[in-house]
């Protein structure tokens, strides 16, 4: 019997491949027809897995949240899991930018993204957090996470020194930003995070629970 002259269209396989794409193109550019190009396929193959456009880039979305670690929370104190959460899940959508305007629309209906929101919001509340600032808490983070991914700061600044040096004399370095692109961003970041858990811990110790330590 031949072998066939392609891999068998899946649903992983279209996944892989339109994760791959807008990785490239950008969010924009991605499309079913340019999808089913790239895999090779008729468009309508696709739609014998996926309904809609939307509905691969919900797997898409779903299958970057799945790979963001939540198990801190079952095995540590809040504010360790909270800083550890926030740095698995940036790490996630650093990795696909393009994919972060999509992705910060909400979990809509994707499991990974609920379980997700599920793990921390359980979390928080096992800790002794109200359920509404448990709910702040999740969302503070997300906003400071997605915020992080979507651009660069370091990299948001013009390689030439002659633009800083007389009119903004205060930005003679900001040239060299873009060469220190990671170390500045992931510090910017790590900054954000330890100051937000730092008053998150202030915060509990004043109002859930005074001179009780954050352990559960």
């Amino acid at each position: 019997m031949a072998r066939p002259r392609q891999p068998r269209l899946s649903r992983d396989r279209i996944v892989e491949a339109a994760t791959a794409l807008i990785d490239a193109e950008g969010l924009a550019s991605f499309s079913t027809r340019r999808l089913a190009v790239e895999l090779g396929v008729r468009g309508p193959s696709l739609y014998n897995h996926f309904a809609t456009k939307n509905e691969i880039l919900d797997a898409v979305a779903d299958a970057i949240i799945a790979r963001v670690d939540v198990s801190f929370f079952a095995d540590h104190d809040w504010p360790t899991a909270l800083r550890r959460w926030a740095h698995s899940y940036r790490d996630a959508l650093v990795a696909h930018a393009n994919v972060v305007p999509f992705l910060a629309q909400g979990p809509g209906r994707r499991p990974a993204a609920l379980a997700m929101a599920d793990a921390v919001y359980g979390g928080l509340v096992a800790a002794g957090w109200p359920p509404a600032r448990a709910t702040h808490i999740g969302a503070t983070m997300r906003y400071l996470v997605a915020g992080s991914a979507l651009g660069s700061f370091a990299s948001g600044f013009d390689t030439d020194p002659a633009l800083y040096a007389d009119r903004y004399p205060h930005l003679s370095q900001a040239h060299r930003l873009g060469e220190h692109r990671r170390s500045v961003d992931e510090g910017a970041f790590s900054l954000g995070v330890d100051a937000l858990i730092a008053g998150l811990v202030q915060v509990y110790a004043q109002t859930v629970d005074p001179g009780a330590s954050h352990r559960r």
